[in-house]
């Protein structure tokens, strides 16, 4: 059986560095024998069909295959079509009426509890404010990321520690559910 999966790559084509070009990482996908390979905008997602493997597996591969074509380590998280429509569907904030840079999703590649972000103080960052879902956060920031003191707060590595996170924009991650729907 196929399953459409989305693969969130952390940090690449961002000021200058980890240059990926994206029809190199399609060819790159294509090539560990996936279809149905698509990327969406320069900054890090590839969206394909697998028929063996997991998240946790795919993302090794993938992650290793970046490696060794353009010689520096990339952090990749995979996630499956019914995980990133959930994600959607779960949102805890009025997404409808919210400019997509003022909601995001912060991506882990474990699970995460309200005991990991005890030590941020929400009251001290409103209106900014987060909630927590299914290895993912949401983070309502209303001058939107680059501004926004909550954001670098959830993004110490005392916070992240033992996990790879990735965050994407409104827009991107109701594109990648769609994207991943068969």
């Amino acid at each position: 059986m196929t399953t459409m999966y989305a693969a969130l790559l952390r940090g690449i084509n961002v000021g200058g560095a980890k240059k990926v070009p994206m029809a190199e990482l399609r060819a790159l996908v294509e090539g560990l024998g996936h279809g149905a390979v698509r990327t969406h905008l320069q900054s890090g997602q590839v969206v394909f069909a697998a028929e063996r493997g997991d998240e946790a597996s795919l993302a090794a591969e993938l992650a290793g295959a970046v490696a060794e074509r353009f010689g520096f380590a990339v952090d990749v998280i995979v996630r499956d079509h019914a995980y990133l429509r959930g994600i959607v569907d779960a949102c805890p904030f009025p997404a409808a009426d919210l400019e997509p840079r003022q909601l995001h999703v912060t991506y882990f590649s474990g699970p995460v509890d309200e005991e990991r972000f005890a030590g941020v103080d929400r009251a001290a960052h409103a209106p900014e404010e987060f909630r927590l879902g299914d290895r993912a956060l949401y983070l309502y920031a209303p001058d939107g990321l680059g501004r926004s003191k909550l954001a670098e707060a959830l993004s110490r590595p005392r916070v992240t520690k033992g996990l790879v996170a990735t965050s994407r924009n409104w827009n991107t991650v109701v594109a990648l559910a769609e994207l991943t729907r068969t």
